[in-house]
């Protein structure tokens, strides 16, 4: 048996066991839309306080900050927005928009990073010491959110509703990703499905697997349980904050990642550029800045989605065979998500040149850790 068989026969078995034994994560089932949860009416709504971390986020509040200010929940939300050493009139644009939206939000000024803490764990720690020393009734729940996402009037009360009939320490939206541009079309429908094969989300909801994610734009994390975690402290020094963080809370409970439309990312990407740095800027901490770890990844990028497409086209027989299969099984696979995002299910074929972008993304966030332009904050 030839390597180019070797190679064409693993890329098809990949691609078979993703499909049938991983969670069914392509099929994108796992969202608020599926079995909607319903508190009984006499059963009282916990309280939920906000944190917002924010740097430079002044063009994005008027939006983000207002859809949370005006959530019809059945208690008043109280929103505390971190302003992270901005350079812009983060502050002073957050309290115009709670005095349009006749509502408050206290906004603290925050305070330089302490060492061995990331800039956005330091920002939601000093939101959380907040709620619990200046707020007269603990919240049975944070809501830790990004200054970019945007919430529909009534994404709180289900995200509640889900936490609190699942009994769940940790509950997360992934923001639907905005795809409008054509480097969007082109990159941010597979960022998702990239996501969702790495951190299949109806293992994340299975205790007995050990997977655990979460979308650091929207966690509603149930306030006793991060307590038991060890607080923020215990994730203080971590890039991937989300992940981490639900890794911390799984140990105490059950947790939820699903996908919606009633949140959303207001932050654009009209260029490929913008992505590339999206990405770069954490690739390599996903990989706990391995080099062993690259390397594989490198490897099993190229055989899972690169190698399929070239045997298909330049391989003998029977190994094109096998490379066809694999290719049209990618290609399937990805639609789901293309119907996410009203994409056109043209980019199933596509699907090898994305990862092949990403895989260039990738290669470049270690290049920045090696050169020592890790993004830190």
């Amino acid at each position: 048996m030839t390597l180019e068989l070797v190679v064409a026969i693993l890329a098809f078995a990949i691609w078979v066991y993703l499909l049938l034994f991983r969670g069914g994560f392509w099929l994108g089932r796992d969202s608020d839309a599926r079995d909607p949860p319903s508190m009984q009416s006499e059963e009282p709504w916990p309280r939920v306080v906000a944190i917002v971390p924010a740097r430079n986020e002044a063009d994005m509040l008027p939006q983000s900050l207002r859809s949370l200010l005006t959530q019809d929940y059945a208690r008043p939300v109280t929103v505390i927005l971190v302003d992270d050493q901005s350079e812009d009139d983060t502050s002073n644009v957050a309290r115009s928009v709670a005095v349009a939206a006749g509502r408050e939000v206290v906004v603290l000024r925050g305070q330089p990073l302490p060492p061995g803490w990331t800039g956005k764990v330091w920002a939601m720690q000093q939101g959380i010491v907040h709620a619990a020393a200046a707020l007269p009734d603990p919240p049975e729940y944070l809501l830790l959110t990004d200054a970019d996402i945007g919430y529909s009037h009534d994404a709180l009360t289900h995200l509640v509703a889900r936490a609190r009939c699942g009994g769940y320490a940790l509950t997360s939206y992934m923001a639907k990703l905005n795809c409008k541009s054509f480097a969007e079309r082109a990159l941010i429908p597979a960022f998702v499905f990239f996501f969702q094969m790495l951190y299949p989300f109806t293992w994340v909801g299975r205790a007995s697997m050990h997977t655990a994610a979460a979308a650091g734009g929207c966690m509603l994390v149930e306030r006793r349980a991060l307590e038991k975690a060890g607080g923020m402290s215990a994730i203080r020094d971590a890039l991937i904050d989300d992940c981490a963080l639900a890794a911390e809370l799984k140990a105490e409970g059950p947790i939820w990642l699903g996908l919606t439309e009633r949140v959303t990312s207001l932050r654009a990407y009209p260029r490929i550029g913008d992505i590339f740095r999206m990405v770069s800027r954490s690739a390599y901490a996903q990989m706990r800045y391995s080099p062993l770890l690259l390397a594989g990844t490198i490897i099993g990028m190229g055989v899972t989605f690169i190698a399929a497409p070239l045997l298909a086209i330049f391989g003998s027989y029977p190994s094109y065979v096998f490379g066809v299969a694999a290719w049209c099984l990618m290609a399937i696979a990805f639609q789901p998500t293309l119907r996410l995002y009203r994409s056109s299910p043209l980019w199933g074929p596509l699907l090898p040149l994305i990862a092949a972008a990403y895989l260039v993304f990738t290669v470049d966030s270690a290049f920045q850790h090696w050169r020592g332009q890790s993004v830190r904050h």
